[in-house]
């Protein structure tokens, strides 16, 4: 099932570092954008989480919680967060399931599909989206 702007998402837990377990439920009432992503050290990957690392202030600064998923381990995770200084959470997913549901629990605002994976959302684009749907307001 593909999940459109305004549907209800579904809940999910996943364990991830920094170590802990991570409730979408936890987040309700909040806005929370979900990166999900192919795999820690790929090269797009890589870029696209050092991208949202460097301009993590912007997201934070509307209030926005930054949630990465891909299907690789924690100590994997773990690695990639150390070695690129990454302070936001890196959630592993590896059966999929989450990503086979594709959303979180609340409404779904913005969707963007890379089927090839040679490119990402910048945060620039998630940021215009977040205003567009009204969720936070727009730069001052």
């Amino acid at each position: 099932m593909h999940l459109r702007e305004g549907d209800v998402a579904p809940d999910f837990s996943l364990s991830g570092m920094p170590a802990g377990a991570y409730h979408l439920a936890d987040q309700r009432g909040k806005v929370v954008v979900l990166a999900f992503y192919p795999g820690d050290f790929t090269p797009v990957c890589s870029r696209q989480l050092r991208h949202y690392e460097d301009q993590r202030q912007r997201l934070v600064s509307t209030g926005a919680t930054l949630w990465a998923i891909s299907t690789d381990d924690l100590e994997l995770h773990e690695r990639m967060a150390k070695s690129y200084a990454l302070s936001f959470p890196l959630l592993s997913d590896p059966a999929g399931k989450v990503a086979s549901l594709y959303r979180v629990r609340g409404l779904l605002r913005y969707s963007k599909e890379e089927l090839l994976s040679l490119s990402y959302r910048s945060v620039d684009d998630i940021l215009n989206a977040l205003h567009d749907s009204g969720l936070v307001p727009p730069a001052q």
